[in-house]
């Protein structure tokens, strides 16, 4: 199970939920258009995890050392996000 941090919430993703689709689930602002990693409008801080991000594949979009693409990224453990990229509804 994978938990979701941030400043104003926490959660868990459900198996085989995109941490994209869990941050939508749980009412959180993520802009998104392309859902692969093209695009990295969808682009997070992490601020820290449990266990190392990883992609299935290299995601095409320039991403800095402490961003993450929630549309494609695999997590497992805890993660932190930045609650200021991260917007709650």
């Amino acid at each position: 199970m994978t938990w979701v941090m941030t400043s104003k919430t926490k959660f868990y993703l459900h198996d085989d939920e995109s941490l994209l689709d869990g941050l939508l689930r749980t009412g959180h602002d993520v802009n998104f258009q392309c859902r692969e990693g093209y695009c990295g409008s969808c682009r997070i801080r992490k601020v820290a995890s449990s266990h190392p991000v990883s992609y299935p594949f290299p995601p095409l979009a320039m991403i800095e050392k402490n961003e993450i693409l929630p549309c494609c990224c695999q997590v497992r453990g805890v993660i932190y996000l930045d609650h200021e990229m991260v917007k709650d509804s």
